[in-house]
């Protein structure tokens, strides 16, 4: 819409916080629980060991309000006019005041409602994408695990109060002000809070931070504050995150800040040639004004934020949540995605399946050790698969009641191994613990002994596509022995392999990466159809950074990767001049996603990897990423439409007008018509958000020469042909100088949308059918032009013959042009202007 920009950096929502002192953690009066033990802070908030019941949370989230920013709205009122203010409005408003000066009423009522136009438009497109962020907030929205009437249980973070029990563990974003009271210890990461890039470890009686994020470890904890009143309590940064600019919406800027400039020359140019020939002053002042307003490209960023709600609520409902609108133009360039085997290639539904034991344990040995070393209300994916399968053993399930735990380390995945410390029925001490099986063996006092029958049972089950894990545990004189293996299948999903194919089929490379064996790998890809190069992480690590980048390059998928390992393939590739998508799941993946250029966390990912992620998976498997690079494709072919449209039309226009009246010394149009061609062909645009489009089957790069060169020539075109209008019009029709400029103005506004139906496809127009809200807001407001130009609202009437003859003229010009654009893309493309990944 001509006139709808009101570009700011600054968020929609403004943030009522109150004053923070970061050195004593201080928020408010109800802080002050910090400085209480945790037996007070219980004592305080009527709270237990066991929580608090349902009944009195409630009450206190009447009192305390819930765990989430006070958020202050900007107005609608303020809203609505802060769009008749800023450059584009003062221009317009310019007009109007210089209309009113020289008693020009008709002018200054048709240019008052392209200004309120202008407002409306820009005020209904901000809302859309605002209303779309605020839904992919709530999507995104934190979970805890809270300790209500004795029992754990997952509920909305937001419904937090003070004196809960929650437990955090690796991976969490701590949800509220907390004072950890159970368990060994944390570490912490407090970047986001200190600046300070090293994780710090905490203790019982410590203080954890909303929006600090676990790296290490599990506690239980009370919370002290909530909402406004944490250190530092803001929990969802996705209002920020929208507003970023993508590569995408620099380049379109770019061409945006090209037009004004030559739009601003040439109008200059009028402006000196009237002074010159000593025309009025204001007559042309209002003349150049209106016609630089309708010049430049204003619906640019209307255009690019609907369009990006638009794609953003279609992916949420095939359940992938943006976090950040920009990254869909991302990955329509995506060209390599490292995808984890876990989770995304495979369900991640374990089962337990067999077992190995070694020297004089058994395999009920080797299942109890297991056991305990699992913890059933975390629902680790392992944990969950190992208990499952032990509660059909009723000899090894009813022997768990025997030993009590007195010390439980969830699994880390730096370490690779979850630990336990348990008490028998005599008071003896003894700990379990499970993880890698190379991690387990090498911890164990008994591993040369049986680590030739380790590495056999690990490669057997690998074989057969098996994770295998470890189990040890500690003998009477507290030495660690391991007992055995016990194997886990982790199947592929069914639409794995052809998800795979669909995405190679669009141009991106699928690698695997994965902790586990390589013998699992490559049964895996095998399945999935995915190539058996598969590479370990030393591969990677050893050699000169030119090596590295080969090995990367040709790799079908990494094995024995951790977290850190991630990143550095993800440089590597980078490095090599692709655009790199990255999924992952963990705390440790953080680094990797942001370095991605579009960072996936699939479903179940910790809420610090959610945080980091560019796109949220909520339904399990690949699937969604071909819907997510197909959808920002499509995204992309809108945008690019939009940008040939409005570089040939400001050409047609400008130039057009300029040779009139500097060679012919004749305004083919007014200044009031430059008005009404501005509603008439700005206002529908808004509709190509919607328009079908085929997606490419490669990447998409931004081609800024195939834009300007196909822009520029169909803008040429419609230069000749406007010419030959006024020719026709003045010299073979003999039309008055009034009905020439109605003449040209119903030309220019049904030639102009038209050149939307040409710039749209690469092929013949009718090649992909149009949507139908672009096609019939184009029908409509073309329909509403021709009445003004046949009955004269505000313009000299031309009658049904002239406007029937403009409407033939149009379609025939609209035709032939139509032709030469397909035949011109060919010589672009021999010509090697156009670049094909």
């Amino acid at each position: 819409m001509v006139g709808s920009s009101r570009i700011t950096d600054d968020d929609s929502t403004e943030y009522s916080w109150k004053d923070i002192d970061l050195d004593s953690g201080s928020v408010g009066k109800d802080v002050s629980g910090s400085e209480l033990s945790v037996d007070e802070l219980l004592e305080k908030f009527s709270s237990s060991s066991d929580g608090l019941k349902s009944s009195e949370a409630q009450q206190k989230l009447q009192d305390y309000g819930y765990n989430e920013i006070v958020e202050r709205k900007i107005s609608p009122v303020r809203k609505f006019l802060g769009y008749f203010w800023g450059p584009i409005p003062w221009m317009i408003e310019a007009a109007v005041i210089l209309s009113a000066i020289i008693q020009r009423w008709e002018d200054l009522i048709i240019i008052s409602l392209l200004l309120l136009l202008n407002a409306v438009v820009g005020f209904w497109q901000e809302n859309k994408a605002d209303n779309a962020i605020e839904l992919l907030k709530k999507r995104m929205a934190l979970n805890a695990r809270v300790k209500r009437d004795g029992k754990w249980a997952e509920i909305a973070a937001r419904e937090l109060v003070p004196g809960d029990i929650v437990r955090v563990r690796l991976g969490d974003v701590v949800p509220a002000d907390i004072k950890l009271m159970d368990g060994d210890y944390l570490q912490v990461d407090e970047s986001a809070l200190t600046g300070e890039s090293m994780p710090v470890e905490k203790h019982v009686s410590d203080l954890a931070y909303s929006g600090s994020v676990i790296q290490k470890g599990e506690m239980d904890a009370v919370v002290f504050a909530t909402g406004l009143n944490t250190y530092f309590g803001k929990t969802t940064r996705l209002v920020a995150e929208a507003r970023t600019q993508s590569h995408f919406q620099k380049a379109i800027i770019k061409i945006g800040d090209y037009l004004i400039v030559l739009a601003a020359i040439l109008v200059a140019f009028i402006f000196v040639v009237a002074l010159f020939r000593q025309e009025s002053m204001l007559d042309t002042l209002q003349f150049a004004l209106v016609l630089t307003v309708a010049a430049i490209p204003a619906a640019l960023p209307a255009v690019l934020s609907v369009s990006m709600a638009v794609g953003a609520t279609d992916l949420a409902r095939k359940q992938a949540i943006v976090s950040k609108l920009v990254s869909i133009e991302e990955m329509a360039g995506m060209d390599v995605l490292c995808s984890d085997k876990t989770g995304t290639i495979t369900q991640n539904k374990l089962t337990l399946d067999d077992v190995i034991y070694f020297g004089d344990s058994s395999a009920n040995d080797v299942y109890l050790g297991g056991l305990l070393a699992s913890r059933e209300e975390d629902r680790d994916p392992i944990d969950t698969a190992i208990i499952s399968g032990v509660k059909e053993m009723e000899d090894v399930a009813g022997r768990r009641s025997e030993y009590k735990v007195l010390e439980f380390k969830p699994f880390d995945p730096v370490i690779k191994r979850a630990e336990v410390m348990v008490e028998d029925e005599s008071g003896k001490h003894f700990r379990f613990a499970k993880g890698a099986p190379q991690i387990i063996l090498e911890m164990s006092s008994n591993k040369e002994t049986v680590r030739e029958k380790v590495q056999t049972s690990v490669d057997d089950f690998a074989s057969k596509g098996y994770r295998a894990l470890g189990v040890a545990g500690t003998d009477a004189d507290g030495e660690w022995k391991m007992l055995g293996i016990l194997a886990l299948y982790d199947p592929p999903y069914e639409d794995s392999a052809e998800t795979i194919k669909a995405a190679q089929s669009l141009g991106v490379g699928i690698k695997m990466v994965t902790g586990d064996h390589v013998a699992i790998a490559r049964e895996i890809a095998g399945e999935v159809n995915l190539g058996k190069n598969i590479v370990t992480a030393s591969d990677i690590l050893n050699g000169s950074d030119n090596k590295a980048r080969n090995v990367v390059e040709k790799a079908d998928g990494f094995v024995q990767v951790f977290p850190e390992h991630k990143y550095h393939i993800v440089e590597l590739l980078q490095d090599n001049d692709h655009i790199v998508g990255m999924t992952g799941d963990g705390v440790n993946d953080a680094p990797a996603l942001k370095k991605a250029d579009a960072g996936i966390a699939v479903a179940g990912a910790t809420d610090a990897a959610k945080s980091a992620a560019d796109i949220v998976f909520t339904k399990p498997g690949l699937s969604v990423i071909v819907d997510a690079v197909r959808e920002s494709r499509m995204i992309f072919q809108r945008m690019k439409s939009y940008s040939i449209y409005r570089i040939a039309e400001t050409v047609r226009v400008l130039f057009f007008i300029t040779l009139s009246i500097v060679v012919f010394n004749f305004y083919p149009v007014t200044a009031l018509m430059i008005v009404l061609l501005a509603l008439f062909n700005d206002a529908p645009i808004m509709a190509i958000a919607y328009d079908n489009v085929e997606y490419s089957s490669f990447p998409e790069k931004w081609n800024m020469r195939e834009v300007i060169s196909m822009a520029t020539f169909l803008g040429i075109i419609g230069v000749f042909s406007s010419f030959i209008i006024l020719y026709l019009g003045e010299t073979t029709l003999g039309l008055s100088q009034g009905e020439v400029q109605s003449f040209i103005f119903l030309k220019l506004t049904i030639a102009g949308h038209l050149t939307i139906f040409l710039a749209r496809t690469r092929g013949p127009f009718w090649s992909i059918k149009p949507a139908g809200i672009l096609f019939w807001s184009a029908v409509v407001t073309k329909f509403l032009a021709t009445l003004v130009a046949v009955y004269g609202f505000y313009i000299t009437p031309i009658g049904w013959k002239l406007a029937g003859f403009i409407w033939i003229y149009a379609l025939v010009a609209f035709v032939i042009p139509d032709f030469l654009k397909v035949r011109f893309y060919r010589v672009l493309d021999h010509g090697g202007l156009i670049f094909h990944r």
